[in-house]
């Protein structure tokens, strides 16, 4: 997870267990770093000597792969896999020495961190603040045999390094502060975790792949649980996740299967719902398509490794079984190793309810061209057909009426297609089949060719009928699909989400304007509309949809059928959804205002009753002293007098010009003065009131400008160093700075007893004198102001422990556009592999 963890000792552990029984191992490289423990264990190992390399007049050691492959051991020991070789050397990286020792046949035991992992690279970047130089492919790690983690908790690490186990102490306080934070431990303490597991995953689906095993093997437990897109799947989904957590670490997998004809049979509206429920519960959805559903249901189980399958009671009535045993029961049968739970529900044994066929959905004039198709056309047919004396025969006749038929089904849908088969039946029968002009059917095989063509033609006129039907529901659905995800890109937009819905609704629907309207008491307000001449009230518009008691979404232009009711709903409710957002955001920032000026207020206050004491105290005692008649000065006394005026009457005049102008910001009349400015500039002025010997700076000189106003950084710095000097003891007072991403991070620490984790949020607030302090330390409002003006210029100000006993006071401060997103080299955390 990190530098320290102790993975070196534990590969020297390693190597000595194995040594043990007889292995051939020798150390191609190791570093220690001087650490006793990881020493001892390598003076009992055989070491490759390493070579030396000369790079710009310094002497560097590395790995000497030509005398490792020369002793040619079983194994080699090979530290810090991700290491840059010297320039010079045979291959730029670490990994590919040991490719080459790998394809000698020498087996290699290595080490690696998890930031130098190229995968997680960023991720490291996002987490640190810092990108590690140095990297090593995923997939050479993942090549490995075998995989261990050496692990340690942040805590753990933190105390090793402020004993000094891990670095030399000048090093302790900037590493504790910057790379080896709890909360940077800790993520990437689950990088490792995470890394490890994924591979534990894929070891052991590829075993089971390679040994052809189907059965479910109970390394984790999984809990599928089979939506059908019924009323009952909020029950499944909560029972199944109630299975999961008595599990303690069960996996949660919802599925549904869908017809291969890609026609859902469940409500859309019904797994959307439950979709959000399994999500929102830590699960994970799918769905799958088969026509056979127990079978794709146990393949998707068998994929995913479950151990459970969770199925409601079936909602088919009994006289429905006639048809098969049920999904439930056939899982059971074919579940195997797996444990299948069958769970009750209000809906079971109550039927499915059989989707209603609904009128067809052709347009009114096709409907109309039908039915004179259907009325029109058999008759001329029939005095076509006479016309040729009856020449082509009964069959034949036939089969033009049932051409007919299917045209007629095509054109009108199911019923002018019926119509056109039972006249096509009464003309054949009449003008065509022996005896002629009658209805009586002389010949048995004439009367069954009838039957059949009647039995055909409403067949094919149902199916065509269907099809279509089918077709255009299918275009509908994905029109509705088309629109509602515009509908959901339209409110992800941001602040002026609702107006531009509104307007998405007005253009989807062809209306001339929609409106959303608030009541309150009797009145109607128009709250957002898009179009002109927008409604007023709801009695105005064309269609209106009630989204709640007081919202109505008001619609003009024209009449919309009732099926686009269902899409125009969903517009209604993100629309109110866009305004409740809209409100909390408003809401959000204006608490967040307020908060800002009570800040800046509080800041104000302290500042008046605290900084303005010290130059209003020297000027009262000098002009005192100088108008004395008891006194006679001389004339050095009297320019050192008038001197501390002058002085005192300048920072005077500086303070009341930043309060001021901190009175301004807090009416929001001018927004703080903020310019590039170097550290140099703030840092110099901030220390005027502190003795020189009791600050010691270290502030690397290459670091950015941060962008800030100068006087409030400079009187929130100097409240910090003057109490530091305070309160820290004898020794100096160290002020440090360095960057981590697009902050520059300044730091002022003290060896002094520091602060209990309990009271360092409270020692911000006004009026905190921590300890039994007497008055004439102070009242308690030095870093009240420290903190307010730290944040008003867009900064932070937080305390944390100093390493070895103290209070670190940490400013982040941000650096200048122009510098944002590049890390410098400098930045780089502690790493080991430097040799």
């Amino acid at each position: 997870m990190a530098p320290g963890v102790g993975k070196t000792y534990a590969m020297l552990g390693e190597a000595i267990r194995r040594l043990e029984r007889g292995t051939d191992i020798v150390v191609a490289f190791a570093e220690t770093y001087g650490r006793a423990r990881a020493t001892a264990l390598l003076d009992g190992l055989e070491a490759v000597p390493r070579r030396q390399v000369v790079r710009a007049g310094r002497v560097l050691t590395e790995m000497d792969v030509d005398a490792v492959l020369e002793r040619a051991p079983e194994v080699a020991l090979v530290d810090e896999l991700a290491h840059t070789n010297a320039p010079g050397s045979r291959n730029e990286k670490r990994w590919q020495d040991v490719e080459e020792f790998l394809g000698a046949g020498i087996d290699v035991v290595s080490t690696v961190d998890v930031q130098h992992l190229e995968s997680l690279n960023d991720v490291v970047e996002r987490i640190t603040g810092v990108r590690p130089r140095e990297t090593v492919p995923d997939e050479v790690v993942r090549r490995a045999e075998q995989v261990e983690l050496v692990d340690m908790s942040p805590e753990s690490l933190r105390r090793r390094l402020a004993h000094g186990n891990v670095y030399p102490r000048e090093r302790i306080d900037a590493a504790l502060s910057d790379y080896f934070r709890v909360g940077n431990l800790t993520a990437l303490r689950e990088l490792a975790l995470l890394w490890v597991a994924d591979r534990v995953d894929d070891a052991l689906a590829r075993y089971r792949d390679e040994k052809g095993i189907i059965e479910t093997w109970e390394a984790r437990e999984r809990i599928v649980v089979a939506l059908t897109g019924g009323p009952e799947g909020d029950t499944l989904i909560r029972r199944a996740a109630r299975i999961a957590a008595r599990t303690g670490h069960g996996d949660l997998v919802a599925v549904h299967v869908a017809k291969a004809a890609g026609l859902a049979d469940g409500s859309p509206e019904a797994l959307a719902r439950q979709r959000a429920l399994v999500e929102s519960l830590g699960g994970s959805y799918h769905q799958v398509t088969g026509d056979d559903v127990p079978k794709a249901l146990m393949e998707f189980a068998q994929g995913v490794n479950a151990t459970q399958i969770v199925l409601g009671s079936s909602r088919r009535r009994r006289w429905q079984y006639i048809s098969g045993p049920g999904v439930g029961a056939t899982v059971a049968d074919r579940s195997g190793d797996v444990d299948v739970h069958i769970v009750t529900h209000d809906y079971a044994g109550k039927g499915r309810g059989l989707a209603a066929v609904g009128p067809t959905s052709l347009g009114r004039r096709r409907r109309m061209a039908g039915w004179l198709l259907a009325l029109l056309a058999p008759p001329i047919l029939t005095g076509l057909l006479s016309i040729r004396g009856g020449r082509f025969g009964l069959p034949t006749e036939l089969l033009f009426f049932l051409a007919l038929t299917v045209a007629v089904a095509l054109m009108g849908g199911l019923w002018p297609a019926i119509v056109a088969a039972v006249a096509g039946f009464l003309l054949v029968n009449w003008f065509f089949t022996p005896p002629l002009h009658t209805f009586t059917v002389a010949e048995l095989e004439n009367a069954f060719a009838l039957l059949v063509f009647v039995a055909v033609a409403v067949a094919v006129a149902t199916v065509v009928d269907i099809a279509a039907r089918r077709s255009s529901q299918a275009a509908r659905a994905r029109s509705e699909a088309t629109t509602l995800s515009l509908l959901a890109t339209s409110v992800l937009r941001g602040e002026d989400a609702l107006p531009e819905l509104l307007e998405r609704v007005r253009e989807t629907f062809g209306l001339s304007s929609v409106a959303l309207l608030e009541r309150s008491g009797d009145i109607w307000a128009r709250v957002a509309w898009a179009g002109p001449d927008a409604c007023g009230r709801p009695e105005e518009a064309d269609v209106r949809v009630q989204v709640s008691e007081t919202l109505t979404l008001a619609l003009c232009g024209r009449v919309l059928p009732a099926a686009d009711r269902r899409v125009l709903a969903a517009f209604a409710y993100q629309a109110a959804a866009a305004l409740d957002r809209q409100r909390l955001a408003e809401q959000a920032k204006e608490a967040r205002r307020l908060a800002e000026g009570n800040k800046i207020r509080t800041a104000l206050l302290a500042a008046v009753s605290h900084d303005l004491r010290t130059p209003l105290a020297s000027i009262k005692a000098s002009v005192s002293s100088l108008r004395s008649g008891d006194v006679r000065w001389d004339p050095a006394d009297e320019a050192e007098l008038l001197a501390t005026i002058e002085e005192s009457a300048d920072r005077l005049d500086r303070l009341v010009a930043n309060l001021l102008d901190m009175s301004r910001l807090q009416t929001g009349v001018v927004n703080p003065l903020a310019r590039p400015v170097t550290l140099d500039e703030v840092i110099q002025p901030s220390l005027a009131n502190v003795p020189a010997e009791r600050v010691e700076i270290d502030v690397p000189e290459d670091l950015p400008p941060i962008v800030a106003d100068p006087g409030l950084l400079e009187r929130s710095l100097a409240n910090v160093v003057e109490n530091a000097v305070r309160h820290g003891g004898s020794e100096p007072v160290r002020m440090t700075a360095s960057r981590r991403g697009d902050m520059i991070e300044l730091r002022v620490s003290d060896r002094g007893p520091g602060v209990p984790d309990s009271a360092k949020s409270r020692m911000f607030e006004p009026f905190q004198r921590l300890g039994d302090r007497p008055r004439g330390d102070g009242i308690g409002l030095g870093l009240a102001v420290a903190r307010g003006f730290a944040e008003a210029i867009g900064g932070d100000l937080h305390a944390e422990d100093t390493a070895g006993g103290g209070l670190t006071m940490i400013f982040s401060l941000p650096t200048e556009k122009a510098d944002m997103g590049r890390t410098p080299e400098s930045a780089e955390p502690p790493a080991e592999e430097a040799t």
